[in-house]
C-alpha cells in the first residue's frame, strides 16, 4: 500500500511539473524577448492553457464512462481535481498579467462592465472556490454538497469560452473549441443517460 501510494505520488510530483512547463516558457519568452513578446502574447496563452486544461478536465467523465475502468481512466480519474485547479492557476496568471497590464483600476472597472470582460471575471469567480475545494479534506467536509457545488463548472466553462470567444481577434479558433466543449458534454450526457436506462 505504501509503495503504491509512493508512486502515485511520483506521478502526481511528474504531472505538476509538466503542467508547469507552459507557465515557465511563457515566463522565459517574456522575459528574453520583451520586446517581441509582451503583454498580449501572455496573456493570450496564459488563457489558451486555462481553456485546454479546463477541457481536458471536462473530458474526464466521458473517457471514463466510455473506455471503462482501465488503468488510464483510473489515472485520470484520480488526477481530475490535478487539472482542473492548473486550469484554475493559469485562469489566474492570465487575469494576473491583464491586471499588470492595464495598471490602473479605473482603466480596469471601465473594462470590466463590457460583456466580453465581465463573462472572464465571473467565469473566475465560479472557478474560485472549485479551486480552493478541490482536496480531500473538502470532500470530507463538504460531502453530498461537495459534488453540487462542483457542478459550476459547468455554466463557468460556458462562461469562459464565451469570454474567449468575445475577446478574440479571430474569433474562429475561439468557435472551435465551443464545439469540442460541446461535443464533450454531449456524448457525456448521452453516456449517463445509457448508463441509468440500462
Amino acid at each position: 500500500m505504501r509503495l503504491g501510494r509512493r508512486r502515485l505520488g511520483i506521478g502526481r510530483v511528474a504531472l505538476w511539473a509538466a503542467l508547469a512547463l507552459p507557465a515557465l516558457a511563457i515566463a522565459g519568452r517574456w522575459t528574453l524577448t520583451p520586446a517581441d513578446y509582451g503583454f498580449g502574447h501572455a496573456i493570450k496563452q496564459s488563457g489558451d492553457w486555462a481553456a485546454w486544461l479546463l477541457l481536458a478536465t471536462l473530458a474526464v467523465t466521458p473517457a471514463r464512462l466510455a473506455l471503462g475502468t482501465r488503468p488510464f481512466t483510473r489515472w485520470l480519474g484520480i488526477r481530475r481535481r490535478d487539472l482542473g485547479v492548473a486550469s484554475f492557476a493559469y485562469a489566474a496568471l492570465h487575469t494576473a498579467i491583464y491586471l499588470a497590464d492595464k495598471a490602473g483600476i479605473v482603466a480596469i472597472l471601465a473594462e470590466a462592465r463590457g460583456v466580453d470582460l465581465l463573462t472572464g471575471w465571473l467565469a473566475l469567480v465560479l472557478f474560485a472556490p472549485l479551486a480552493i475545494t478541490s482536496n480531500d479534506r473538502s470532500v470530507r467536509a463538504l460531502k453530498r454538497r461537495w459534488k453540487g457545488l462542483h457542478r459550476l463548472v459547468y455554466p463557468a466553462a460556458v462562461l469562459v469560452f464565451v469570454h474567449w470567444a468575445l475577446t478574440a481577434f479571430d474569433p474562429r479558433t475561439a468557435y472551435g473549441h465551443i464545439a469540442i466543449l460541446a461535443a464533450i458534454e454531449t456524448v457525456r450526457i448521452a453516456l449517463q443517460y445509457r448508463q441509468r436506462v440500462t
